[in-house]
């Protein structure tokens, strides 16, 4: 029986990252994938869903910027997939070349990647077998799993992946739907609502048991989002009671109620479902090895800080049920290596995790949002800043969106959170994400020099407005300007404040 140092069940984003790391501590590895290095993250996730919205946006600007000239720019759904599907080849050779060569010989010993599925017989010994049964066994003295997460489906509904779909599905498809029904407004249900729209050859509907999309969003994100979706086409079902689903002469038809008793029957061509995601763990043989799950949560592993209650099993990424992102799963990843084999003390922090929603416009956030400042009883500030008093934004004749950033109602003026929605929206919370670690005011960021014209300049503006020094007087610009206090839950206006 073969010895490892680490092995890591699992070859998605998160387990090639533990992988990647480990070997910086010179420890011998083994890596067990069943099928693709690169997993749901890389096939049936966020790069080959980004593709199709970075493809969708550029259909936008052109017919945006040139109107009706020469007619409406369209492109092929062929070409679509061609350049999607080069994505993720690009993506996956990264990932296998490098496997190549730690493979070669002068790294033997060292790292092994075994295809395969690995389940554990106790908690020290891991079961390998591959597509043809044929068994092997493994030591090892420690184990991260990392075996991601797949689509949730609903008992009621027959996924068949053709005509009703999951993710896994709908990058299959061999041309564009004439019409597609979107079951969940969350994130992942707004983003494919905006990619089909933003094409401009399907007719979308957004079926959303919540009185707003993105209901965990401030309204005034989610009202810009709804009215975005709504100005190309998209048809939103407001708190609609989901009923049923089925395959209909080669359709999908489904029915949907309302508050009031009204319902409405709709067929369309393709559907997809999109009710969030749930944890791979059948299999994995977790009640062999001691590990627990949580409690009330589904099937999500149990951790403190990526440590299982077993001394020598981690569990990083979606398994653990934190925040399902690629870029977590991979801080996580290597978070537990360093855990394992460097002692790091000091724990993981979520609190300034920087995230974007792949929209139109899109929308990026770090920190908390307005609501969780109310629930959580916070006194703060707010300034919110239009895109329209920003010149990057003016240049690009693109003006739709907004900054919102959030500080604690006193003298530091410590960063809760920002929201940002516009063009350059991911690349304008960076340094705000870095203030939030440190537990920072804003000063830095009224000094730094932003390039111009850029799209962060409007950071510095917000908080200029904060420090009672802004170029533009919020007094005189109503409309694209906001900065008020939440004090005991109450709104009090602070134009007046600046001067």
């Amino acid at each position: 029986m073969d010895s490892f140092d680490l092995c890591i069940i699992g070859g998605g984003p998160s387990g090639y990252a533990a992988a990647a790391r480990a070997l910086d501590f010179g420890k011998k590895v083994c890596l067990i994938e069943k099928s693709r290095i690169g997993g749901a993250g890389l096939f049936n996730g966020a790069l080959s869903s980004k593709t199709l919205w970075e493809l969708s946006e550029k259909v936008v600007t052109v017919n945006e910027t040139m109107g009706n000239v020469n007619g409406k720019f369209e492109m092929p759904w062929d070409q679509v997939q061609d350049r999607m599907n080069k994505a993720t080849e690009i993506r996956n050779l990264q990932y296998t070349e490098q496997i190549k060569r730690l493979n070669a010989e002068e790294t033997k010993g060292k790292f092994e990647l075994k295809n395969g599925w690995g389940s554990f017989i106790d908690r020290y010994t891991i079961s390998i077998k591959d597509e043809d049964g044929k068994e092997e066994k493994i030591h090892a003295d420690y184990t991260i799993i990392a075996t991601g997460s797949k689509p949730r489906v609903l008992p009621n509904i027959d996924v068949d992946e053709e005509h009703i779909m999951t993710s896994n599905g709908i990058h299959k498809l061999k041309e564009y739907p004439k019409s597609l029904v979107i079951l969940g407004a969350g994130v992942i249900g707004c983003e494919f609502a905006t990619i089909f729209s933003n094409f401009g050859k399907t007719k979308v509907f957004l079926i959303d048991r919540a009185n707003r999309v993105l209901p965990f969003e401030d309204e005034e994100i989610s009202d810009m989002v709804a009215s975005n979706l709504r100005e190309k086409g998209v048809v939103v079902h407001n708190e609609a009671q989901f009923s049923r689903m089925e395959i209909v002469d080669g359709k999908v038809e489904y029915e949907i109620s309302y508050p009031k008793g009204m319902s409405q029957v709709i067929r369309v061509d393709k559907a997809l479902i999109s009710v969030g995601r749930v944890p791979n763990v059948e299999g994995l043989g977790l009640e062999k090895a001691g590990v627990q799950l949580k409690s009330g949560q589904g099937s999500h592993i149990l951790d403190n800080d990526t440590a299982t209650n077993m001394d020598n099993i981690y569990a990083v990424g979606d398994v653990s049920g934190h925040i399902a992102l690629v870029n977590v799963g991979e801080i996580e990843a290597r978070h537990a290596i360093e855990k394992i084999f460097d002692k790091a003390s000091k724990p993981l922090s979520y609190e300034n995790i920087c995230t974007i929603m792949f929209l139109h416009p899109e929308v990026a956030a770090v920190g908390k949002n307005e609501q969780e400042c109310q629930k959580a009883g916070l006194n703060y500030r707010v300034v919110k800043l239009d895109y329209s008093k920003i010149a990057r934004a003016i240049a690009m004749e693109s003006t739709k969106g907004f900054f919102k950033i959030l500080v604690t109602d006193d003298d530091e003026m410590k960063i809760l959170g920002m929201r940002a929605v516009g063009q350059h929206a991911s690349s304008a919370i960076q340094a705000v994400g870095l203030l939030i670690k440190q537990n920072r005011g804003i000063e830095e960021l009224a000094e730094l020099v932003h390039p111009h014209p850029s799209i962060i300049e409007g950071i510095q503006e917000c908080v200029r407005i904060l420090l009672n020094k802004p170029l533009f007087k919020t007094q005189y610009f109503a409309k694209e300007i906001s900065y008020y206090r939440c004090k005991n839950g109450k709104k009090e206006d602070l134009k007046s404040l600046v001067q």
